[in-house]
């Protein structure tokens, strides 16, 4: 656990150090966001911040593979080095997208491209839940392939989208990533895996890119983390999602609970990830209804729609850490958890009523 914590620590630190330079070289290229009909920021404002968190996760990977503990990692399995070149051409990506505003279908081409390299290098599903017992099936390439890719692009759209408040896609990755963390090392744990693994090792170092960039980027924000930097966590975060679920044959393992056979610990990276998903769903639907491009930029988000009726900028974006926490380690602890139902109950609960009271007291605001 030392050994995570110090690559965690060593990730935001240099995220937060190499900012200030990221700031200054997309200022110095003419990569800053103007101000359009569907923005909320009020004055042009560089972005690039994925360069500083490329630089995080180098050097947090760096340091793993040269720690006692964690150097088995990259030894042992391939899932660093694919995430090291794929992250880059991502972020490389985003850094085009950043200064010109490439297409949609450009954008798209080269998510698949970076994401199958990644796939291709080690990163994809082997294993997948077998509904008829209490085993595992083993994927065939033919399968395992376009699945990963899929599961990888949706999830870098998925932060994409996101991405729109002053803080809001770090602070859901970094929750989604501490979450995802603790699963992947209760299971070691738990099951008696040895404790060094891809999926912890990556959701660490995302988790430390993320806080370490927040600082820079919560409201008002200096630097906006651009595509750079939300297509590059939104890899990230796919990449310990399915190292986490389909790397491992899991059997008929459900925490101390045996009420649902391996299918928790599959939902729980889903769960993580619910806001950045749901707000997925909601723009492809309403863009593909409205006869537009899923990909075409609107004002019509989740986090949009809290300041329409009447929050702050701050306060919606503490409401989205609430949600993404709350489904996120509500997920984990029915995981581990003997009577999964109760928390799982709970958990909804417990958000729908923080959902009604946020909706009374918006009311109430706009009354007066």
């Amino acid at each position: 656990m030392r050994e995570y914590l110090l690559v965690f620590v060593v990730s935001a630190a240099v995220t937060f150090l190499a900012t200030p330079l990221a700031r200054a070289f997309a200022l110095r290229i003419g990569a800053v966001a103007g101000v359009r009909a569907r923005d909320v920021h009020a004055t042009p404002t560089p972005r690039l911040g994925g360069l500083a968190m490329l630089a995080g996760l180098y050097a947090g990977l760096e340091v793993a593979d040269r720690l006692p503990f964690l150097s088995v990692v990259s030894q042992d399995w391939s899932e660093t080095r694919a995430v090291l070149v794929a992250g880059t051409l991502i972020c490389l990506l985003g850094v085009a997208d950043d200064r010109w505003e490439l297409d949609s279908l450009t954008k798209l081409a080269g998510q698949v491209a970076a994401s199958g390299i990644m796939v291709l290098l080690g990163v994809q599903w082997s294993f997948a839940i077998n509904r008829d017992s209490e085993t595992t099936l083993s994927l065939g390439p033919e399968t395992a392939v376009p699945l990963s890719i899929l599961a990888i692009v949706v999830m870098i759209n998925a932060m994409n989208f996101i991405d729109g408040l002053d803080g809001l896609a770090a602070g859901v990755a970094a929750i989604a990533s501490l979450a995802t963390f603790y699963f992947a090392y209760e299971i070691a744990v738990i099951d008696g895996f040895y404790r060094a693994s891809p999926a912890a090792l990556l959701a660490a170092v995302t988790a430390g890119v993320c806080i370490g960039f927040l600082p820079h980027n919560f409201n008002p924000s200096r630097l906006f983390m651009g595509d750079s930097g939300s297509m590059l966590i939104g890899l990230l975060s796919a990449a310990s999602m399915i190292s986490v679920t389909g790397q491992v044959a899991y059997g008929g393992y459900a925490g101390p609970s045996r009420s649902y056979p391996s299918l928790i610990p599959l939902a729980i990276p889903l769960a993580v990830l619910a806001v950045p998903f749901l707000d997925l769903g909601l723009a492809v639907i309403r863009r593909t209804r409205a006869g537009r491009s899923p990909f075409a930029a609107d004002k019509m988000h989740l986090h949009h729609r809290m300041l329409e009726i009447g929050n702050s900028h701050v306060r919606a974006v503490l409401f989205m850490y609430f949600w993404a926490a709350l489904v996120g380690f509500g997920g984990v602890a029915a995981s581990f958890s003997a009577s999964p139902l109760p928390i799982l109950v709970a958990t909804v609960g417990v958000g729908l009523a923080a959902l009604l009271a946020l909706l009374v007291r918006t009311q109430k605001s706009a009354r007066t």
